[in-house]
């Protein structure tokens, strides 16, 4: 069922896109993540144990002895709502089909790259992030503000995510599920995707209108279900075919360089297959996953910085991976093959029988949705910070909640070309303004790595970097219970000589 069709526009947009990111998008993604990645000492490696240990970080404790704001692993199952969704399946298999085996080695490559600019991008949302009554908001649009004094850059930044986020790409999940769920049914009755376009948008209602605490607590739930059920029917199918997982893995390295394995552009196309769809599905340096970043209360700005940088790691390595792997394992040469979910879809059946189509609608479904979570609060929070109007929120939650059921019934292409060139638009914005800033990012990386040196819990408070400007949600007032018996247990372990 189609509302809208244009091939002119379709065209014209995709051309638009095209260019954007093989002339400038390209060139900046690989630059600036190998530029943080030199200069961090490759952070995003070195740190991993970091990474793992800071997820248990607990949230922000009131004077009532209640939560005020959402814990680091809270914040990181927000942004892998959105990282961890139809980008992880129709994505991955519209990369092969377009770019073949050899995407998914520049997939997982520019992932490694790209944890770098996640993150200093993340480490940066958490520093120039604002105290409010419910907890802390942040992201590109604040450091753009606070630490390039550049207002009216993170206004622009915030218009463009809101256009990219919760109205483009939520349109495109709920795409994803009604596909999903009338194929699993075998049929395109109208009335169904109408029934399907409801549910999701008084779902969506449901969730956006309760607020950060449910939205947090709702892809708590979420995520790491769907994840884990993705991941092992990944790993049934690929116990079934053992014997082809060697030929899979090969495949992967030795397409990655073949100036014949794609569709009407060879080795570009592989390159650019890889690094589009792996910034779609991981989102690093895309300027999204600070907004949830920002929300977390962390006794130090580099936590979140490696938390979320985690994140990139767990979507691309581990879930677009399994997606890969099931495609590969059943369509050895994807090349010319349906696009997106059809095609996970149709390997899927020939592993595991048609009954699998059924399974993978339930995870499409828990997928999306999450996804429609993370990229609703990625909104409310740059709505925030451009005006405190209670009205426009309330408008804002409608029209994110309209975008949903339009989104379920209409046709995928023209929303889904303008979604890449505006996805292209947003990621330049931001990796301008982390590429300014990453002086700031790695003297925190700094202070953090001396303080962990000396096997202390890591505490920032702005006073022990003065010369920052803009910086207004670490003074000592801000310092949690939690925070206060690290510094005690800190001050003990100094004094014993530890």
């Amino acid at each position: 069922m189609q509302l809208f069709q244009n091939e002119f526009l379709e065209g014209l947009l995709s051309d638009a896109g095209g260019w954007l990111w093989s002339w400038i998008l390209l060139p900046v993604v690989a630059f600036v993540g190998l530029y943080f990645t030199i200069r961090s000492g490759a952070v995003q490696l070195r740190m991993i144990p970091n990474m793992i240990k800071t997820l248990s970080d607990k949230a922000l404790i009131g004077p009532d002895g209640k939560p005020k704001s959402i814990s680091a692993f809270q914040a990181f199952t927000i942004s892998a709502a959105s990282r961890v969704g139809t980008g992880n399946v129709a994505g991955v298999a519209t990369a092969v089909a377009i770019g073949g085996p050899g995407a998914i080695f520049w997939m997982w490559t520019m992932a490694f790259i790209g944890g770098a600019s996640s993150f200093v991008e993340s480490t940066l949302g958490q520093l120039y992030k604002e105290k409010r009554p419910d907890g802390y908001v942040g992201g590109p649009a604040y450091y753009m503000q606070k630490g390039l004094n550049a207002r009216w850059l993170g206004i622009i930044f915030s218009i463009i995510l809101i256009i990219c986020f919760p109205l483009a790409f939520s349109s495109l999940q709920a795409n994803t599920i009604a596909q999903a769920v009338t194929g699993a049914a075998g049929t395109d009755d109208p009335s169904l995707m109408i029934t399907i376009a409801v549910v999701l948008a008084v779902m969506t209602a449901l969730v956006v209108f309760g607020g950060i605490r449910r939205i947090a607590h709702v892809s708590q739930a979420l995520v790491p279900a769907m994840a884990l059920l993705y991941i092992l029917l990944g790993i049934v199918v690929v116990v079934m075919n053992i014997s082809e997982l060697p030929r899979v893995i090969g495949l992967i390295f030795s397409e990655a360089f073949n100036f014949n394995s794609a569709i009407g552009g060879g080795l570009g196309a592989v390159i650019m297959q890889g690094v589009k769809r792996g910034m779609f599905s991981n989102e690093a340096g895309l300027g999204s996953a600070p907004n949830a970043g920002a929300s977390a209360a962390v006794t130090h700005p580099a936590k979140q910085g490696l938390v979320q940088t985690l994140g990139v790691y767990f979507d691309t390595f581990i879930i677009c991976s399994v997606t890969a792997f099931i495609i590969l394992v059943a369509v050895p040469d994807p090349v010319g093959e349906a696009q997106g979910i059809v095609l996970t879809q149709n390997a899927l059946t020939e592993s595991l029988g048609a009954w699998s189509s059924i399974l993978l609608a339930v995870i499409i479904l828990l997928l999306a949705f999450s996804s429609i979570i993370g990229n609703y609060y990625y909104g409310e929070a740059n709505i925030a910070f451009m005006t405190k109007s209670p009205a426009v929120m309330v408008a804002y939650r409608t029209l994110a909640t309209a975008a949903v059921m339009v989104g379920a019934l209409a046709t995928v292409n023209v929303v889904w070309n303008f979604a890449d060139g505006i996805m292209g638009l947003m990621a330049l914005v931001n990796l301008i303004a982390i590429f300014a800033l990453g002086g700031v990012a790695m003297k925190l990386l700094k202070h953090y790595a001396a303080q962990a040196k000396r096997g202390e819990d890591p505490v920032f408070v702005a006073s022990d970097m003065p010369e920052l400007q803009g910086v207004t949600a670490w003074t000592r007032e801000d310092v949690t219970t939690h925070e206060i018996n690290v510094q005690r247990i800190n001050q003990m372990r100094r004094d014993l000589g530890q």
